[in-house]
């Protein structure tokens, strides 16, 4: 069975990619991933200033997924600079991942930040629990998704992937306004919510933030109709995720238009050898159903 895809004209081995903020803190940490097997590797992202993020307890886990308010924290862009170097030692192709409050500050990043040595860069535009960074600074609009995309663009030669929040209520025409901007794919979905889990001994939040971005198997279905809905509105290539554990869960993503899929909270319940276990059983449901190479999944939920 052939799992190889093109991905904007990025050649990975498999459709496992991880996803931005999980293990991707250090090149070794990205080489790790590389080395269980994952198609390509996003590191965590990194704005112009080193963010301490928020305080601790910062994840939390339920029955049915899990709960982080990070906050984004990272060393920031000088510190970045010397940790991501030599990246073709990592093993698998490198997305970069930049944050920004505005345009200017996403455009510095481009500028600044981004090498040849990376693959391509993801703008996340939807983070639900971070001020300043997402949907709650009013970037999950069209303008403001229109107006960031192009300023990253205009200042690299990389592809450029927009990440979209689930929280979006006409999702599809902000993926489109991606597409026109120039974005090379559209990568869905971020975290769902705000979500709040209490401690009913202390009466109180668990998370010091109070409430985070929910993830896991709980916003898997959510995921699957974004995917399906954004396919419909965009000819570039999507990047599913959002509670994608088994090889079964990523079939369904790519049945839904999904080229690649990500994997983050999935490591918390299978390991850092998930993506190899996940490559694995795609191919076992290939070979079962005789499907000879991905194209003929995707998207096959339109049909």
């Amino acid at each position: 069975m052939n799992l190889s895809t093109n991905l904007c004209g990025i050649k990975i081995d498999n459709p496992t990619i991880l996803a931005s903020g999980i293990l991707g803190v250090t090149k070794s940490s990205l080489k790790n991933i590389a080395k269980n097997g994952a198609g390509a590797v996003t590191m965590k992202s990194i704005s112009k200033e080193p963010r301490k993020g928020h305080p601790n307890p910062i994840i939390t886990t339920f029955e049915a997924g899990m709960m982080n308010a990070v906050g984004y924290s990272n060393p920031g862009i000088e510190e970045a600079k010397k940790e991501f170097v030599d990246l073709k030692d990592v093993g698998a192709p490198v997305i970069a991942s930049i944050i920004g409050s505005t345009a200017d500050d996403f455009a510095y990043m481009a500028k600044r930040f981004l090498t040849d040595e990376f693959a391509a860069v993801e703008i996340p535009l939807s983070c639900p629990h971070t001020p300043g960074f997402g949907t709650l600074a009013g970037q999950g609009t069209p303008k403001a998704t229109s107006d960031i995309t192009k300023a990253v663009v205009k200042n690299t030669k990389l592809p450029v992937f927009v990440k979209v929040s689930p929280n979006i209520p006409k999702l599809a025409d902000v993926a489109k306004a991606a597409e026109e901007a120039g974005a090379a794919a559209i990568t869905a979905i971020n975290t769902a919510g705000p979500g709040m889990i209490i401690n009913i001994e202390t009466g109180k939040p668990i998370l010091a933030n109070k409430f985070g971005g929910v993830s896991g198997p709980a916003i898997k279905p959510i995921a699957v109709r974004c995917v399906y809905d954004i396919y419909k509105a965009v000819k570039i290539p999507i990047i599913g995720l959002g509670g994608i554990n088994t090889g079964r869960d990523a079939i369904e993503m790519m049945m839904a238009g999904a080229t690649a899929v990500g994997i983050g909270t999935g490591i918390y319940y299978r390991g850092p050898e998930i993506f190899k276990k996940v490559a694995d059983e795609i191919k076992e449901f290939m070979k079962e159903q005789d499907y000879k190479n991905l194209k003929e999944i995707i998207g096959i939920a339109h049909e």
